[in-house]
């Protein structure tokens, strides 16, 4: 019997075997099954070593909109979590987007009153000032200075989740906070929006205002949101160039394939 094993079952009671289910270089997960129903064991690697203290906090202070943390211990980075049901899934359309986006802002709004206790949990810091140093390709300039207007107009930082999509939601609940940073919060949406489909009519102005109506509805509000989302891809390219770091290179074909597309998106928002 493993360490993890004995950890498990010093939480939980199971009734059957306990079986790997996603092995990736950042993190493995193992599901548990037991009386009370299934739960999820996640080891997470060094590179997302802080995703359990970060689960943990976010739960307690928002346990509506995360799964029940069964268990959790931060020097080993490992989680055990309670079973949330189904997850939203793909190809849905925006609609069943439209209630979950205003939860989540306003868990970004709370959380923003907690900035320093993140980042005290590990929680990597990319908020736009450390942004111009992260990028160093043509159009610079350019990128520096929509950083320097996309800062300057007073949102406060907080908790990006940088990996929202379909298999991440689970009724109101958001998992895998493992990807997650210290940043601008309209960042998010640009893996959010990536996955709502099918992308038709008014979809995006949509997702947009269900997402800004915690945040509030004016014009201006609307246009710093457009802003962000612009720079969204470039958001999202650092959190992969991180996570790339940790992965054997021989395996970076199969676990980070969308670097060529996050690189095309970043050059598309700088013309």
């Amino acid at each position: 019997m493993t360490d993890a094993d004995r950890w498990i079952r010093a939480h939980v009671e199971p009734t059957g075997e306990i079986a790997v289910v996603h092995e990736r270089p950042w993190g493995v997960v193992r599901h548990v099954p037991t009386s009370r129903g299934d739960v999820w064991f996640k080891a997470c690697s060094a590179v997302q070593a802080f995703e359990p203290a970060l689960t943990a906090t976010l739960a307690a202070r928002h346990p509506e909109r995360l799964p029940a943390v069964l268990a959790h211990e931060d020097e080993r980075a490992w989680l055990l979590l309670e079973d949330a049901g189904a997850p939203l899934g793909f190809d849905v359309g925006v609609e069943p987007w439209l209630p979950i986006l205003p939860l989540y802002a306003e868990l970004q709004l709370e959380e923003a009153k907690h900035v320093a206790g993140l980042l005290d949990l590990g929680v990597p810091d990319r908020r736009l000032a450390a942004f111009p140093e992260l990028y160093d390709g043509r159009r610079k300039p350019q990128f520096v200075e929509l950083c320097a207007e996309l800062d300057a107009r007073g949102i406060p930082d907080s908790i990006q989740h940088d990996d929202l999509h379909g298999a991440n939601v689970y009724g109101s609940r958001i998992l895998d906070w493992g990807d997650s940073c210290i940043s601008h919060p309209f960042l998010t949406m640009y893996v959010a929006f990536v996955h709502i489909e099918p992308r038709i009519g008014d979809w995006y102005e949509r997702a947009r205002d269900a997402y800004l109506e915690p945040w509030g509805s004016s014009a201006e509000l609307r246009e710093t949101f457009d802003l962000a989302y612009r720079l969204g891809p470039f958001a999202h390219l650092f959190k992969e160039l991180r996570v790339n770091a940790a992965i054997p290179e021989e395996q970076r074909a199969v676990f980070a394939p969308d670097l060529p597309r996050l690189e095309a998106d970043c050059l598309a928002a700088m013309s």
